[in-house]
């Protein structure tokens, strides 16, 4: 029979009383105040607080290059789309991230992978997005697959060639969505490297009628969508995720009541991400209040990347949401945790400490979970465990 772990005297998010799991097989077992010991390996918790491990639901992790010059020049007073419009951005990213092989993009993307993991992080979704072509495109799933086999952490992989028009592209967008988004889908998927299907829709880059051949291609292909909507302008994205029912719609600044309303209907997942809000000193706030009375599920995730959000901690991400956004510890911890999985499809597989799902939890040295929203700065980890195995502390 396989070997049961026991953690005892774990105070749980959610519950009074000292808890016990137990743990077969790499899943939860069972959870409650009275489970025996015998014949188990124990772990002492000691009080402290024990969580879901985190979920880091919408990264673009692997990618190559630096992109700091960008901060200096939007501390000068230049703005995310005139940035973009002078060849940097998404742009710059591409160029250095087309100059990298599979080994070169994973060997770029293992620290910050590591900073995730470090805070207790079990769960990471990477995009592709800044290859803008199918052959360094597929080498940025091949290599966010690989970072599966080299560390203790579930990769969920989103195909995101619909990002932006390549500089000196010769033809339209419409062009470039059926023979490189859609051309290069069908071949990333066939080779298995696909897990969704992603896209910017927002002035800059790609219209809601543009994108839709995608996503009618992507639910053919039998692949779930997400889209990057409503950041920087209102540019009408929402309605079409909401009807192809997407798992998230991400970043939602410049949502409607109406959008909110779409997303509450279609079960889709607000992804919010205040690590680009901060560093782009944006003003327009996602409809936080509007999206808790309408009952949405909202996600946190830091939205790592090289040039709007150079973020790998949830911790900060927590506190972000919290400070910048108005949002609850409750509803922050929520947000990395069981609305995260949500995000990526994966509400029966992890996110929760429940019997049946992954045994993938953290041990905090905290008491309660306002000490992991409240505080800068300060990684309290006391142990990351994730499949039942103990990979941190």
């Amino acid at each position: 029979m396989t070997q049961r772990k026991i953690w005892i005297n774990a105070t749980m998010t959610g519950s009074d009383a000292p808890q016990r799991i137990a743990v077969a097989g790499g899943r939860i077992e069972a959870v409650g105040t009275d489970l025996s010991p015998e014949g188990a390996e124990v772990f002492d918790c000691a009080g402290r607080l024990v969580t879901p491990a985190f979920i880091d639901c919408h990264t673009h992790l692997v990618y190559g290059g630096d992109r700091t010059g960008e901060f200096e020049a939007r501390l000068e007073g230049a703005d995310y789309q005139q940035i973009a419009r002078a060849g940097g951005g998404i742009a710059a990213s591409m160029r250095a991230t087309r100059a990298l092989d599979v080994a070169g993009l994973v060997a770029a993307a293992l620290p910050r992978l590591d900073a995730l993991l470090a805070e207790g992080t079990s769960t990471v979704e990477v995009k592709s997005g800044y290859g803008l072509d199918i052959d360094t495109e597929m080498r940025m799933l091949r290599a966010a697959r690989r970072l599966e086999e080299l560390r203790p952490v579930r990769i969920r992989t989103t195909w995101l060639a619909a990002h932006a028009l390549p500089p000196g592209y010769d033809g339209t967008k419409a062009d470039y969505i059926r023979d490189v988004a859609i051309a290069g889908l069908e071949r990333a998927h066939a080779e298995g490297l696909v897990d969704a299907v992603d896209a910017f829709c927002e002035g800059i880059a790609f219209s809601a009628g543009e994108i839709a051949p995608l996503f009618a291609r992507a639910r053919a292909l039998g692949l779930p969508v997400k889209l990057h909507t409503e950041q920087l302008t209102r540019s009408g994205g929402t309605l079409l995720a909401a009807e192809h029912g997407a798992l998230s719609v991400d970043h939602f600044e410049y949502a409607t009541v109406e959008d909110v309303a779409a997303i509450r209907a279609s079960g889709t997942v607000a992804v919010l991400l205040p690590g680009a809000f901060y560093m782009l000193r944006e003003t327009q706030k996602p409809p936080v209040s509007a999206l808790r009375a309408a009952g949405v599920p909202m996600a946190l995730a830091t939205d790592c990347n090289p040039g709007t959000s150079p973020l790998t901690s949830l911790l900060l991400t927590m506190n972000m949401g919290a400070v910048l956004y108005g949002m609850n510890v409750r509803e922050c911890l929520d947000g990395v945790t069981v609305h995260a999985a949500r995000a990526l499809g994966l509400a029966g597989e992890t996110g929760r400490v429940v019997p049946g799902l992954s045994a993938d939890f953290t041990i905090w040295d905290v008491e309660r979970p306002a000490q992991l929203v409240g505080r800068l700065g300060l990684n309290p980890l006391h142990m990351r465990i994730f499949q039942g195995d103990v990979t941190h502390g």
